[in-house]
């Protein structure tokens, strides 16, 4: 009955009453409920939404070849600085020089040793020379000993010969002297029977007697002609064995001598490549007095200030900035995170101090972001985490700003796959990796790009 009574009341009479008043719902209340009503329904919709999943790393700018890197210039010998040639900030061209150094070892104080030691290695040279000449005059020597023995071994020779034919000769006229003596014997004592039988005169006999004399002389003339020309022949023998002897000992002399220049020669030789060796290296030496800019670039910093101050070999004296680098950068990414990673994966960058607006599941709407290819993966890790160099995207239309340095920090993304927001959320909240996606097939790695980061 009360509701009935309720509802036959006019608007006008229950809205006079606070009680009814409390209980209606405010106008406030329920466009408060649409407008969370459409909220939620909007939000449910964009879960919807496709989100690209991303690897964030941070890390900075640097160069992709190792020559183009920051890299100090050292000093290759010790020295003392003279006058600098460079300012800080100054850009200089390969072979310009950046420093004068001068010499603090007093065994290179003289200004004259590379002139001295050339005059050296000059004359030592002419003793080689020389040495190789009286060499050669040595060899001829032994040459002329060796012809001079050969003829006088053939003269000797042809003396033994005529020695035995001398010896053959008198010895024929020896027997022939004795032959002719027995008979002048005989002859002689059948005369002196006749002259005793009273049938030879006394005449007679004496002439027999003398003729015997002198076959008796005759015969002892040619025995000492034969004796003679056998000793002749001895000596002859005696000659030539000598004569050998005599040569060999002077052939012997002189290959000694031979040998002995022919050793002064080589140790001439090694003196002279040791001097040779002492003048290149100090030839070398004075091109090092200039400390010179190894390639292009700017000077960063000079390592050592001032002037008369020493340094030692190889040490460092100025910070050299290589002009026109292969930018590159060089981000490091978690174990868990680097199978995800290939190369040719799309990067997007953020430059320190450069103005963006960042989506990072949305990288169409982000503004101010760069685009960038991975380019290197290392194979060990650095630190726990393992490092990719990303080079400029060829395809990107905006290049790199020409206002980064090497060493500026840079923020990146790693462009993966796209699944729904809902999804990535989900993901999120169980710590699960992205997904894994296949190696593009777009791009090949670094080495297809130049420095400007166009295709080669």
């Amino acid at each position: 009955m009360a509701n009935v009574g309720l509802n036959i009341l006019d608007r006008t009479t229950w809205e006079k009453y606070n009680s009814f008043q409390l209980v209606h719902t405010p106008r406030l209340g329920r466009i408060m409920a649409y407008w969370s009503l459409g909220l939620f329904g909007l939000l449910v919709l964009t879960t919807f939404l496709p989100w690209t999943q991303n690897i964030r790393s941070r890390g900075t700018l640097t160069t992709l070849n190792p020559e183009d890197r920051p890299q100090t210039v050292h000093s290759t010998i010790a020295g003392r600085i003279e006058k600098w040639k460079v300012q800080e900030g100054q850009f200089v061209k390969k072979g310009d020089t950046l420093m004068v150094l001068s010499e603090i070892k007093d065994n290179y104080f003289d200004p004259q040793y590379l002139t001295r030691l050339k005059e050296q290695l000059t004359a030592k040279q002419g003793a080689q020379k020389a040495t190789e000449s009286k060499a050669d005059a040595l060899r001829n020597q032994i040459e002329a000993l060796q012809s001079a023995l050969q003829f006088s071994l053939e003269k000797a020779q042809n003396k033994v010969q005529q020695g035995r034919l001398k010896v053959q000769s008198d010895s024929i006229d020896f027997v022939a002297s004795k032959t002719d003596f027995e008979i002048a014997q005989q002859q002689f004592q059948r005369q002196e029977k006749l002259y005793q039988q009273g049938l030879k005169s006394l005449t007679e006999l004496e002439a027999r007697r003398l003729k015997l004399q002198e076959s008796q002389a005759k015969r002892l003339s040619a025995e000492n002609k034969w004796y003679a020309s056998r000793n002749e022949l001895l000596n002859a023998q005696i000659e030539l064995s000598s004569l050998k002897a005599e040569y060999r000992d002077k052939i012997s002399k002189a290959e000694a001598d031979l040998g002995s220049t022919i050793a002064y020669v080589h140790d001439t030789e090694s003196e002279i490549s040791k001097m040779t060796n002492a003048y290149a290296n100090l030839e070398i030496r004075n091109s090092f007095y200039q400390v010179t800019a190894p390639q292009d670039g700017y000077v960063v910093k000079a390592l050592r200030a001032g002037t008369g101050e020493t340094i030692k070999e190889g040490e460092a004296v100025v910070t050299l900035m290589p002009n026109d680098p292969q930018l590159a950068v060089e981000l490091f990414v978690q174990p868990m995170d680097i199978p995800l990673i290939s190369k040719g994966r799309k990067v997007r960058l953020q430059f320190d101090g450069w103005p963006t607006l960042v989506f990072s599941g949305w990288p169409g709407v982000s503004f101010g972001t760069f685009g960038g290819i991975v380019a290197v993966i290392d194979n060990l890790d650095t630190g726990g985490n393992y490092r990719i160099l990303v080079v400029p995207d060829p395809e990107e239309k905006e290049p790199w700003p020409a206002q980064l340095r090497v060493g500026s920090g840079v923020y990146g993304w790693a462009m993966l796959n796209d699944v729904p927001i809902w999804y990535e959320l989900w993901r999120q909240l169980n710590g699960f990796p992205p997904d894994y996606v296949g190696s593009p097939t777009q791009n090949k790695g670094a080495s297809q790009y130049k420095k400007d980061g166009t295709e080669k």
